[in-house]
Parts: C-alpha cells; sequence; structure tokens
C-alpha cells in the first residue's frame, strides 16, 4: 500500500502552524494515486482546520501522534454551506480512519463559561466529523477526544465499520453526541468505549437526511462500555424517517442519566429493536440535562403540538441488570403510538446516590413554544415500571428490589395507566414501602 507522510507535504507538526494545507494535499495525492494511506507520524501534533478525505484513502494517525483542531474560525470550511465541520467527506467510497492516536476537537475552547453543571455555548463551535453519503467505511482504533457539538456524525452512509475506538467528550459539554448514526444503514459498531455529555450512541432521522436517504436501519452495536450525563443507547428524538431492525448488545452502561432509550417526537416508526446482555446504571443529574435516571426509557410524544408522532412496535428488552435512581419508564402520548412491547429477565434495583430529587421528565411536551424545551420536568416519586397508554406490554421473569434509601421518593414495583394487554408471567416485587403501597397499581 502507497504510504504518504503528511511531513513530505509540508506539515510542520508543531501544534502552532496550521497543517489543514500540507493534510489536504497528502490526501489528494494519495486519492490521485488510487489510493493508500496518509500517515500522521508519532511525534507530531498537527495543528488543522478543515479538510475533507477522498475515497480509497486510509487515514491513520499513529500511536503517539495527534491532530488538534484550530480555534481560528477562518481556518473551517461549511459543508453544503451549512455547517462548520472539522474533518469531512462527501460521496467518498473505502475511507478509513485508523491508528493509535488522538484526533482533539478541542472542544471546551469553543464554550463560553462553565457552568456549574453545564457549559455555556460559545458564539459558534465545529462539529467534529461530518461523513456523509459514504460507503464502505471503517473507523478502527482511534482515540477521539473533546467534541465540540456533535462529534462522529455519519448522514446517509452504508456498510460502515467503527469498531475499538475510544471517545472521551466533556461530561459538561451540551449537543456533544459522541456517535450519530442519521439515516445510515448496514452498520456495526463494537468493543468501544465512550464518555459524551450528550448521547453516546443515537440513532436518527433528520430533516434533510430522511429526504436524502430515507430510513436507519439494519444496525448493530455491541460490547461497548458508556457513561453519558444524556442517553448512552438512544434512539431519536429526530424521526423524520423509519428507524428498524436495530441490535443492542452486551453493552455495560455506568453513571448515566439515561440508559437504553427509544424517544420518537416525529411521524416516522420505530421497529423490530432488540436490547440485550446489558449491565445498566443510571442516575439524577441536574436538570439542565434531559433525563431522570431511567435504566429503560421508551416515550413517544409529540415535539411540537403540530407534529404527527410514528409507532414505536416490536421492542424487547432481555436480560438487562439495572441498577438505578428512575426504573423504566413506558409511555404513549395517545393509544397505539407504542405497541408490543415485550421485558424478559429484566431486574431492576432502585437505589438513590445522587443528590437530585427523584423526577419524570418528558422533555420536549407540545403546545409550549420555545419553552418546550424545558416544561415537562416533574418533581415526584416514581415507580419501578412505568406503564402509561400502550399496548400489548408483556414483562416475563421480571424483578424489582429496592436498596436500604429513603423510601419517601419510591412508590410501587409496578404502576401501568391505561395499557391495553399488559401480560405479567413471574413478575417479582414488593412496594418500597408495603406498609404505604400496593405492589402494583393497574388501572
Amino acid at each position: 500500500m502507497p504510504i504518504h507522510s503528511v511531513q513530505q507535504f509540508g506539515a510542520a507538526g508543531d501544534g502552532v502552524r496550521n497543517d489543514a494545507p500540507a493534510i489536504q494535499k497528502a490526501i489528494d495525492a494519495c486519492h490521485a494515486a488510487g489510493g493508500g494511506m496518509v500517515v500522521v507520524p508519532a511525534g507530531c501534533t498537527c495543528l488543522s482546520g478543515s479538510f475533507t478525505l477522498r475515497s480509497h484513502v486510509e487515514f491513520h494517525v499513529e500511536p503517539g501522534a495527534s491532530v488538534i483542531a484550530s480555534l481560528e474560525r477562518n481556518d473551517y470550511s461549511r459543508v453544503a454551506g451549512r455547517i462548520t465541520c472539522f474533518i469531512n467527506a462527501d460521496g467518498a467510497e473505502h475511507v478509513q480512519i485508523t491508528g493509535g492516536g488522538v484526533i482533539d476537537c478541542r472542544g471546551t475552547r469553543f464554550m463560553r463559561e462553565e457552568g456549574a453543571y453545564i457549559f455555556i455555548r460559545g458564539e459558534w463551535r465545529p462539529r467534529m466529523f461530518l461523513l456523509e453519503n459514504c460507503r464502505h467505511l471503517t473507523i478502527r482504533d482511534i482515540t477521539i477526544r473533546d467534541g465540540a457539538q456533535w462529534t462522529l456524525h455519519l448522514a446517509g452512509c452504508r456498510d460502515v465499520v467503527i469498531s475499538g475506538i475510544r471517545i472521551f467528550n466533556s461530561l459538561k459539554v451540551p449537543n456533544s453526541d459522541a456517535i450519530d448514526l442519521d439515516c445510515c444503514k448496514n452498520v456495526r459498531i463494537s468493543d468501544c468505549h465512550i464518555e459524551s455529555g450528550d448521547d453516546c450512541i443515537c440513532l436518527k432521522t433528520c430533516p434533510g437526511s430522511a429526504e436524502r436517504y430515507g430510513a436507519c436501519e439494519n444496525i448493530t452495536v455491541t460490547g461497548c462500555t458508556l457513561m453519558s450525563t444524556s442517553g448512552a443507547l438512544v434512539i431519536g428524538c429526530e424521526a423524520k424517517a423509519p428507524m428498524r431492525n436495530v441490535i443492542f448488545d452486551a453493552c455495560v452502561v455506568q453513571s448515566s442519566h439515561r440508559g437504553l432509550a427509544i424517544h420518537l417526537n416525529h411521524e416516522a416508526d420505530v421497529e423490530n429493536v432488540i436490547f440485550s446482555n446489558c449491565i445498566v446504571e443510571t442516575r439524577v443529574f441536574n436538570a439542565a440535562w434531559w433525563g431522570a435516571g431511567e435504566a429503560i426509557y421508551v416515550v413517544a410524544n409529540p415535539w411540537t403540538a403540530e407534529d404527527r408522532i410514528g409507532t414505536i412496535r416490536n421492542v424487547r428488552f432481555s436480560n438487562i441488570l439495572c441498577r438505578c435512581e428512575g426504573g423504566v419508564m413506558v409511555r404513549g402520548s395517545s393509544p397505539g403510538v407504542i405497541e408490543h412491547i415485550v421485558f424478559e429477565g429484566v431486574r431492576v434495583e432502585m437505589d438513590r446516590w445522587s443528590k437530585w430529587p427523584t423526577r419524570r421528565d418528558l422533555r420536549p411536551l407540545p403546545g409550549y413554544g420555545d419553552a418546550a424545551l424545558e416544561h415537562g420536568v416533574t418533581e415526584q416519586p416514581v415507580s419501578a415500571f412505568h406503564l402509561e397508554c400502550a399496548r400489548g406490554v408483556t414483562l416475563r421473569n421480571c424483578e424489582v428490589a429496592w436498596k436500604d434509601a429513603p423510601r419517601d421518593c419510591w412508590r410501587h414495583a409496578l404502576e401501568s395507566h391505561g395499557v391495553e394487554g399488559l401480560t405479567l408471567e413471574n413478575f417479582r416485587g414488593q412496594a418500597a414501602d408495603p406498609a404505604r403501597d400496593a405492589a402494583q397499581v393497574i388501572d
């Protein structure tokens, strides 16, 4: 394989001069020669603005090398005239991003100030990666740090492998999603470690992408460890095209706001989803972050009063061990928007260790205009399983346990309202306070 060092094309590698022109020359030369590897050698720190990856090029950052984002706005270009982006590709094939080195967006430097629980956004901040309409894409073994907003955004990509990467974003930077699969197909994510303020791995179908690329489908996520101040493994909220045929397996979620989540706010359907063999630990964070410590969260409600809402159907949770402050929430905004949900072998251990009160968080709720993003948080006691306005829900071999903590913030093992076709098979669990509350409330 032909190898092109960025230093051969003039990269200083001193962390001071903008090496983007040299990096781009190396990529373009490699592409023109029919493909090969562009290498950032060990010992180099390449400061860089925007650059574009090309077909048949492997961008390889060696161990001991780093590529760091420029802080100067003029060093960045807009992709398709709309998004300021650090590293991009559009319509490329057989692209690889590899190596044991580091790509650092320096995201916290783009924030205006650090609040007690969340950073205040600056005037602008670049997206880290936008890889659009690419085929045969591989991202392997790289370490990615400090995204300023969406970190690894794949839009309309097909046949993707993401394996063995590490993403370390600040847990206080808003919208710092680690991996966003936007209308992508045939994607395999495995053996990654991710820490992020916003969602770790999120499937979505954003409005523009949905028009161009359609459904997000045929996705597997396996063997990952995750931590988020928002959601660890998430489908939604944006759903302008269907999301279907998804498996999340053998993942460990630690100290996150939400664990396994489907959050539907638009008209497309979410269907055929399996979460299996996972260990989930969730807690409550400051209300600046959406969430309420739910280990499992399946909610369908329109973003605005004008939005139509799709359906969440055929979802299975099996062999899940949960230690959480917020329990399990399944809630539809109207009959029929959530159906055929199965919990099998799910253990929910309710515990308390954060300083924040228990609450329900249904943001965003419709009908509140700009306040919709804030309205919907209610401090209240919670039940281990809360089911509301759904059809065909099965709990099989599930159990609830309560740790030795103040019981005034907890209620029932199972609370069900307006669920048609609720099936309980070997469900085990008492109320948090059996002298005060019933184990089950079903109406």
